[in-house]
């Protein structure tokens, strides 16, 4: 099988990596009738409003994810991912039956995505961690790789079925279908052979955890850069949901299926960054930086094109940089962390990546009113390429490294370190 899906050889994973693939095409569709049904039927085009709701659904992300991490580290993993999937199937639901009955108010959109956050809050770092439990140790960078394909492979279906499905049924129908996708997740969960699951360490019932956590992050330097870097573009770059419904119908005059499309065309790039994190066997700091700054790069040129078609072309690039960044982040945490408290560390990285959403989207949605859609996606742009180069600077002063470019047997970047230094 090629190392690029390896981890498709495992039972447990296949199944569970088609139960994710079908939620996470769902989870797409909602994200974009939602945003649709505020932009359009609840408020006129208030971009405001759109921060409002995407803030609320990971503002839990800030408040819980520490308790969540914990959790993710005693519990049954299995069992609680059953118990969240259920959860956001039936808000999914909920949505979905009061747009088809007429009822549906802003304010039951605001209640509802904080209950979503909540439920996402907890799934989030048992979900990361799990994947440890359906491959080896040696494949977890393999598998980290194919689940952000896979949500990317969502990314690339989902919201242009859901523009679609928009235009052609109505929006309650894709709230509806989404909560019946959580259904396969279940199913996978029910169907996985529990003696083929990797056994790891549970933490202890005992106090202190979360300081011990934070304690642990504050010594690893190479977390904390990723961290800085990965709270920095989540919070004033990755707000795509919010910035291509502005440009779409504000900017392009735009409609529903041309707004999904959007989200679609961003997902080939994000596809294949993911697929390319997949045949990494040890992604390192400096993909991240460096895919940071390449953000930032793709971003800046997007926010200038000047045609819907461009647009939408520039957004391939985008996609790829911000998924390797993410999946790079992601998979060199995951491997470097000791297994007894990866769902902690986890928990606190997912918290600076979601929880700096509830500060930016808001602040995001006010620029695109304010000053107009492109600055929206400008102002991201130029953050990112400063906490990317501030990035650089300080790992190079602080980890003494030496770089250098080397000829033979390739032509490569030889990044040379001294002893007990991190790697960049």
């Amino acid at each position: 099988m090629s190392r690029t899906f390896a981890s498709l050889q495992w039972y447990n994973y296949r199944i569970w990596f088609a139960a994710a693939l079908i939620a996470n095409i769902g989870t797409w569709m909602q994200r974009v009738a939602q945003d649709w049904l505020v932009l359009t039927v609840l408020t006129d085009h208030s971009g405001t409003a759109i921060g409002v709701v995407t803030a609320l659904q990971f503002l839990p992300s800030l408040m819980f994810s520490p308790y969540a991490g914990l959790l993710a580290d005693r519990v049954n993993r299995r069992k609680m991912l059953i118990a969240t999937q259920g959860s956001m199937g039936v808000l999914a639901v909920v949505l979905g039956a009061l747009v088809l009955s007429g009822h549906a108010q802003l304010w039951h959109v605001y209640v509802l995505a904080f209950a979503l956050g909540t439920a996402s809050a907890l799934d989030a770092p048992v979900r990361q961690t799990f994947v440890a439990e359906l491959v080896p140790p040696d494949g977890l960078a393999n598998a980290v790789g194919l689940n952000s394909a896979s949500f990317n492979a969502a990314r690339l279906i989902g919201p242009g079925v859901a523009g679609l499905m928009i235009a052609a049924v109505g929006i309650g129908w894709v709230f509806l279908i989404n909560g019946v996708t959580f259904a396969a997740t279940i199913a996978a969960m029910l169907r996985m052979r529990p003696r083929e699951l990797t056994v790891l360490p549970q933490a202890s019932h005992a106090k202190g955890q979360i300081r011990q956590a934070l304690g642990y992050v504050h010594g690893r330097s190479d977390i904390l850069v990723i961290m800085a870097v990965v709270g920095v573009v989540s919070t004033l770059g990755l707000n795509f949901q919010l910035t291509s419904a502005m440009m779409a119908t504000q900017v392009f005059h735009k409609g529903p299926g041309e707004y999904g499309l959007l989200g679609s065309i961003l997902a080939i790039g994000s596809l294949a960054g993911a697929l390319l994190a997949a045949r990494r066997r040890h992604p390192r700091v400096r993909l991240v930086v460096g895919a940071a700054f390449g953000f930032a790069a793709a971003s800046g040129l997007m926010a200038l094109m000047p045609s819907y078609v461009t647009y939408a072309i520039a957004c391939i690039p985008v996609g790829f940089f911000s998924l390797t960044m993410l999946t790079a982040a992601n998979a060199t945490i995951q491997t470097s962390t000791t297994a007894i408290m990866r769902g902690r560390v986890m928990s606190l990285y997912l918290m600076v990546m979601l929880g700096g959403t509830p500060i930016g989207s808001p602040l995001v949605g006010w620029i695109a009113e304010s000053w107009g859609a492109r600055w929206s996606i400008g102002v991201g742009a130029i953050a990112s390429g400063i906490v990317a180069i501030a990035a650089m600077v300080w790992t190079r002063n602080h980890w003494h490294y030496e770089v250098s470019f080397q000829r033979l047997p390739r032509r490569r970047v030889a990044v040379t370190y001294p002893q007990n230094e991190p790697t960049m």
